[in-house]
C-alpha cells in the first residue's frame, strides 16, 4: 500500500503545480517564445510612434509658449483615463486587433514623452542660443544641432520612463487577446497555474531592466558630456 501511493503522487513540479517549474519551461518554450515576442513588438511599436509625435509636439510647444498648456493637458488627460475605458473608446476604431492596443499605448507614452522633451528645450540656455544665432544658425539647424542635443539627457529620461511604463501596460491588452506576457497571466490566474503566471510575470521584469539599461547605455553613448559633468 505504501508503495502504491508513492507511485500515484504527483513525481513532476506541474502535477504539483509549482511556482518554480523547470518543465514549464521546457514544454512551453514555443509559447513562450510567441508571447515574448509579442510583448516586444506590442511596448516598442506604441513608443517609437509616441516619440514621433511627442517630438513634433514639445517643440510647438517650447516655440509658441501659448500651445505649452492645451499640449500637456491633453496629454495629462489622456494619461488619466483608465485602461479598459481607453480600450472601449479605442474599440469603434480599431475593433479586437493588436492595433488596439498599439493606439492606447501611443496616447498613454505621449505625457511622459512630451513632459520630458520638452523640459529638456527649456533648460538650454538662452545665452546659448543667442550664440548659435549670432553664428548665423537658422530655426531648424539651431533645432537639430544645438537644442535637442542639449535636451537628449531630459528626453532620454522620458524615453525610459515610457517604455518601461509600456512593458507593464501592454499585459492590460490581455482583455482583448492582445497582450503578450499578459495573455499567460491572465489565462493563468483564471486556471490557478502558479508556474505559468511567475514565469510570465518575470519574464515582464526582466523584459523593462533589459530594456531599462539598453536604454541607458544608448543615452551614454548619446551624450558623453552630461555622464563626464555628473562625474
Amino acid at each position: 500500500m505504501t508503495a502504491n501511493r508513492w507511485t500515484t503522487a504527483p513525481d513532476d513540479c506541474l502535477a504539483r503545480n509549482d511556482w518554480i517549474c523547470g518543465e514549464y519551461l521546457s514544454t512551453r518554450r514555443e509559447i513562450l517564445t510567441d508571447a515574448v515576442l509579442q510583448h516586444l513588438q506590442l511596448t516598442f511599436v506604441p513608443v517609437a510612434l509616441g516619440l514621433l509625435l511627442a517630438v513634433p509636439l514639445a517643440v510647438a510647444a517650447r516655440r509658441w509658449r501659448w500651445a505649452a498648456g492645451p499640449v500637456l493637458g491633453v496629454t495629462t488627460i489622456l494619461y488619466t483615463i483608465p485602461s479598459l475605458a481607453m480600450f472601449s473608446l479605442l474599440l469603434p476604431f480599431y475593433g479586437l486587433s493588436a492595433s488596439l492596443v498599439i493606439a492606447g499605448l501611443v496616447l498613454y507614452s505621449l505625457t511622459l514623452l512630451v513632459r520630458n522633451i520638452l523640459a529638456g528645450l527649456r533648460a538650454v540656455p538662452e545665452d546659448t542660443r543667442q550664440a548659435a544665432r549670432g553664428m548665423g544658425y537658422g530655426p531648424v539647424r539651431l533645432l537639430l544641432t544645438v537644442e535637442m542635443p542639449l535636451a537628449l539627457p531630459a528626453a532620454m529620461a522620458g524615453l525610459r520612463i515610457a517604455t518601461v511604463s509600456a512593458v507593464s501596460l501592454v499585459t492590460i491588452g490581455a482583455i482583448v487577446g492582445f497582450g503578450g506576457l499578459g495573455n499567460l497571466i491572465y489565462s493563468g490566474m483564471n486556471t490557478y497555474f502558479k508556474a505559468q503566471v511567475l514565469t510570465a510575470s518575470v519574464l515582464c521584469v526582466v523584459i523593462a531592466v533589459v530594456a531599462d539599461l539598453v536604454l541607458l547605455a544608448v543615452q551614454r553613448l548619446l551624450t558623453p558630456w552630461a555622464h563626464r559633468a555628473a562625474t
